[in-house]
């Protein structure tokens, strides 16, 4: 199995930044990709950004050229930098790793708030 843990949200101001951090452990050899999801009240989930063990990246289009992920893999933790948030950025963030056996695991989710 793996297990992810997600920190770094908060509130923020528009125009503000936050760090976002994802740390898998468990049978990390495993993990496909990793990506953050995001879900706002009222709303469906939707892609944010995700990278492969490869360091290819995908992002939705409502975050190009705001957001950035990342993935250090010495210490097995995917990053996601928001800068220029807007308030329709809040949503809680959800950290995602699928697996080669084609199984998907789930973080706990991190609140962003984004208002002034």
């Amino acid at each position: 199995q793996v297990q992810l843990v997600e920190s770094g949200g908060g509130l923020a101001q528009p125009g503000g930044s936050l760090r976002l951090s994802c740390v898998a452990s468990g049978r990390i050899f495993s993990i496909k990709r990793m990506g953050w999801y995001r879900q706002g009240s009222g709303k469906q989930r939707e892609l944010v950004a995700i990278i492969t063990s490869g360091g290819t990246t995908n992002y939705a289009d409502s975050v190009k050229g705001r957001f950035t992920i990342s993935r250090d893999n010495a210490k097995n933790t995917a990053y996601l930098q928001m800068n220029s948030l807007k308030p329709e950025d809040t949503a809680v963030y959800v950290c995602n790793a699928p697996t080669f056996d084609g199984t998907d695991y789930w973080g706990q989710g991190t609140q962003v708030t984004v208002s002034s």
